[in-house]
């Protein structure tokens, strides 16, 4: 599969992506543990349907040092006895951040109130933002058919 879109030829693109990489330079550089982040980012990708992010951060995790068994059960987390409550708050969050048109109306307070439990207000903002943008950057890649399966590990770094 060929994309529709080169974002790093094309101009008007460039520019967007720019300011979109930049913008997960800064998440990057937030206190959420960099391990949630990638836990995140892969959850609202693989709901989404995104196979270059799920490519993309699944390869970042690995590379981070994350486990193939914890990857491989980000999809089924709630059943999965290898994440820690923190990051069980994070993953439900990210869910329900994503699944806003699914009826379950966005994060509510009880998710919210949990994440709260184990991320102080900067944390809660990077989580939020986290998922906003990854929820962005999936649309986008699906829009514009990005292929899956060469990215490597510290490629936009």
């Amino acid at each position: 599969m060929d994309a529709r879109l080169n974002y790093f030829a094309d101009p008007a693109a460039g520019k967007i992506m720019k300011h979109l990489m930049s913008a997960g330079k800064a998440l990057k550089e937030m206190p959420l543990p960099a391990v949630t982040q990638e836990l995140v980012a892969l959850r609202v990708s693989q709901i989404n349907g995104c196979a270059v992010c799920i490519d993309m951060h699944t390869k970042e995790a690995a590379a981070a040092g994350e486990s193939p068994v914890r990857l491989n059960l980000v999809a089924a987390w709630r059943e999965a006895t290898v994440f820690t409550e923190a990051e069980r708050a994070a993953l439900e969050f990210a869910e329900a951040g994503t699944r806003v048109a699914d009826g379950a109306g966005g994060i509510g307070d009880a998710v919210w109130a949990d994440a709260a439990e184990h991320y102080d207000e900067e944390q809660l903002t990077a989580l939020a933002v986290l998922v906003s943008i990854m929820n962005s950057v999936n649309r986008l890649n699906i829009i514009a058919r990005q292929p899956a399966g060469d990215y490597v590990a510290g490629q936009f770094h």
